[in-house]
């Protein structure tokens, strides 16, 4: 065989096969019968989107938008997140909006029927757990072996209780699909347990490598376990953690949002601390507080916190001072912590006020943890630099040491001694 021959073998087999897939493909098509057409035609207009229920022209909608540069539009010009991830939103640009629950998938169906069978058989154990926990609230302490054993027993009781709930509902479908949508009720412990997982399995993670990266712990606080999620943001700009933020832009209280994962009412303390303030005497750094409020009261449901619509006095105790920073020194953390008052309590202005007493430059944190017992359950951090409008905002709050700048001192060189030349020989 010819090496002309060889060559040209796979291309006539490539060829041979593709001609065969193209006459297939016409055969199934039946162009002499006008039913297949007809058919086609009808499933054609079924998986075209519907006029009626498109968005007007020009605005964007979260559920089917799927490219990045219209979800960054999206974002800034309305604020909205996208709902679902990105391949669901560009399949919903040509579905036929079926149910959910509905999809005629036979597989599918019969999935569902499977789980469903499940949740009623938990259904019944929820039901059975709770007849016992009555009949052992009923039961007096010294039948139980004492209060502290009676407690004890039903709290373990009512943690197995709450475990049936979430086993209940964690394969339902329809439950991952409104939770992936944004659209959980966060008063269910099954949407509360998914969204605490989501947010374990990475937004925390980078939260705590940034605390002990830029030394948080222990400069601020020794040990620091996070079980709330806190957002920052100041107007529409979300600030990830560690990131710089312009002078201009922090000059104003932020918003808050604090997500909490278990059920009830509880209410918090939050305190803003700068570990950095240089302190040109000792040669060294100290701690000043930048806000700080008591008693605000969050949820599950109710996780906003403006900073700057607190009510002075009950509340505020110190108001927003801008971030600062002079120039020359290094950059400043600024954290954020957020503490769980004890059952609940409400604290007394007066208390935290002669506690913290004193400049603002003497403010201890561990000071406060320690005369509460309060413990934190959430953090958040930025950082501010001198810049272009840090003079501008340091004047407009009445902060001296805008005209300020340090220096290193250069280090002083060792006493050097010649030694005699003839021992070296």
């Amino acid at each position: 065989m010819s090496s002309s021959a060889q060559l040209t073998k796979p291309l006539y087999a490539c060829l041979k096969c593709s001609i065969k897939r193209d006459w297939m493909l016409i055969s199934k098509s039946r162009g002499f019968q006008t039913s297949a057409a007809l058919k086609l035609e009808a499933s054609t207009d079924a998986s075209s989107p519907n006029p009626d229920t498109l968005p007007p022209l020009g605005v964007l909608d979260p559920n089917i938008v799927s490219s990045p540069r219209l979800e960054r539009k999206l974002v800034r010009t309305t604020g909205q997140q996208p709902i679902g991830s990105r391949r669901r939103r560009a399949a919903l640009q040509n579905s036929r909006n079926i149910p959910f629950e509905q999809l005629p998938y036979q597989c599918f169906q019969e999935a569902r029927k499977v789980l469903l069978a499940d949740r009623e058989e938990k259904l019944k154990q929820i039901e059975e757990e709770r007849r016992r926990i009555a009949k052992t609230q009923a039961i007096p302490a010294a039948q139980c072996g004492g209060e502290f054993v009676k407690n004890g027993r039903l709290i373990r009781m009512q943690k197995y209780l709450e475990k049936l709930k979430i086993l209940a509902d964690i394969n339902d479908p329809v439950i991952k699909k409104r939770f992936e949508d944004g659209e959980g009720d966060m008063n269910r412990p099954i949407y509360r347990f998914l969204a605490d997982r989501k947010w374990r399995q990475q937004r925390r993670l980078i939260l705590v490598q940034r605390i002990n990266q830029m030394h948080i712990v222990p400069d601020v606080l020794p040990h620091l376990d996070p079980t709330a999620e806190v957002r920052l943001a100041f107007g529409r700009r979300n600030v990830q953690p560690g990131e710089f933020v312009d002078s201009l832009i922090s000059e104003t209280a932020p918003r808050l949002n604090v997500q909490v994962f278990n059920k009830g009412e509880r209410r918090v303390s939050i305190m803003v601390v700068d570990p950095d303030v240089p302190n040109v005497e000792t040669d060294g750094f100290d701690s000043r507080c930048h806000f700080l409020a008591i008693n605000i009261p969050i949820s599950p449901t109710s996780t906003s916190v403006a900073l700057s619509g607190l009510s002075e006095g009950t509340q505020v105790l110190r108001p927003w001072l801008p971030p600062h920073a002079q120039k020359g020194s290094p950059y400043h953390r600024m954290a954020i912590f957020v503490y769980e008052q004890r059952d609940g309590r409400k604290l007394e202005a007066k208390t935290i006020e002669r506690i913290s007493t004193g400049a603002q430059n003497e403010f201890r944190l561990s000071k406060f943890t320690r005369n509460f017992q309060d413990q934190p359950i959430g953090v958040h951090l930025f950082r501010t630099i001198w810049d272009e409008n840090m003079a501008g905002v340091m004047q407009r709050a009445g902060i001296e040491g805008a005209n300020m700048e340090f220096k290193r001192k250069r280090p002083e060189k060792l006493p050097y001694k010649k030694k005699d030349g003839a021992r070296y020989r």
